[in-house]
């Protein structure tokens, strides 16, 4: 049909073509535009084979994109390092999306399909249908992701205190209200009906003296409060396992001295290369799913049983 234009857009949308030209800009001004009205264009401009890389680039399944939010580099180095190790592995190439925004989700369709590492998974992305998948758990039923069973290994390290005897335990909790976080409580809190305090504040020598003058045996900690559990410990002189038992909902920092802590291994890299591999069914077939990956056990020496 020839070079399309933005006003036979609009004649197919239905649209006036200011109105095209402010959804396919990305709306930059802010102008008030309901959703159903802005996905009408875009779906115009597909079908039409508007000439905008980002809707006419054929779809060759090879080029992945990853959209971050924050320093992902940083915080998120493992699952990164699954990420591009699985995708040289499946020959998929990689191109980072940064910011986030309706600018940034129209621009990840550069790529065949997208994860999102981060912040949730803009909700334009979902409706039309472009495969994505994100890192970490979402509510959202709508959109794939990849994420570690944090609930069913918080639950184990329970039992595992559970069977030397611990009846009461104070439960140290990330202060940070995220999914994980959230998830790693609700393993706790439903594993086998243990005596649970939720307290991962004002940490120091007196409030641990105070936990076990009043008969805690054992404290279960998240990584983030571990390094003030462990000082507060020290503080205390209290005596890991003697005088307390200590489990991680996850792993210590490394270069931990004293003896290894009793908890679970986080398979970050694991979560990387099972995202992209996701994401390649999503691209080939359409059909996504909530996959969840097992931590493993970590025994350690910090749980003994109660005498």
């Amino acid at each position: 049909m020839g070079r399309v234009r933005q006003a036979d857009i609009a004649r197919v949308a239905g649209v006036s073509q200011a109105t095209v030209s402010v959804v396919l800009g990305g709306n930059r001004t802010g102008v008030r535009l309901a959703e159903s009205t802005r996905l009408r264009v875009l779906e115009a401009a597909r079908r039409l084979g508007y000439a905008d890389p980002l809707v006419k680039r054929p779809a060759f399944h090879d080029l992945f994109g990853i959209c971050t939010a924050g320093p992902a580099f940083e915080a998120h180095q493992p699952v990164l390092a699954g990420v591009e190790a699985e995708a040289a592995a499946l020959g998929k190439d990689l191109i980072v999306f940064t910011g986030s925004g309706p600018a940034t989700a129209r621009r990840t369709r550069l790529a065949d399909g997208c994860l999102f590492l981060g912040d949730p998974v803009p909700g334009e992305l979902p409706a039309p249908g472009f495969p994505i998948v994100h890192i970490g758990r979402r509510t959202d039923a709508r959109v794939p992701f990849v994420d570690v069973d944090y609930a069913a290994a918080s639950a184990d390290v329970l039992a595992r205190l559970s069977r030397a005897g611990h009846r009461r335990v104070c439960y140290l909790r990330d202060p940070a209200d995220t999914p994980a976080a959230r998830e790693r409580e609700r393993g706790i809190r439903t594993g086998t009906g243990l005596v649970v305090r939720t307290d991962g504040t004002g940490l120091g020598a007196e409030v641990i003296r105070g936990w076990l003058g009043e008969g805690v045996t054992a404290l279960v900690v998240e990584e983030a409060v571990f390094a003030a559990t462990r000082q507060a410990l020290l503080a205390a002189a209290v005596q890991v396992p003697g005088d307390v038992s200590l489990a991680v909902l996850g792993r210590p920092p490394g270069g931990t001295a004293g003896p290894e802590v009793s908890g679970f291994e986080v398979p970050r890299r694991a979560v990387g290369r099972e995202a992209v591999r996701l994401l390649a069914c999503v691209v080939d077939t359409g059909a996504g799913e909530h996959r969840l990956l097992t931590c493993p056990p970590v025994a350690g020496e910090t749980i003994a049983p109660v005498a």
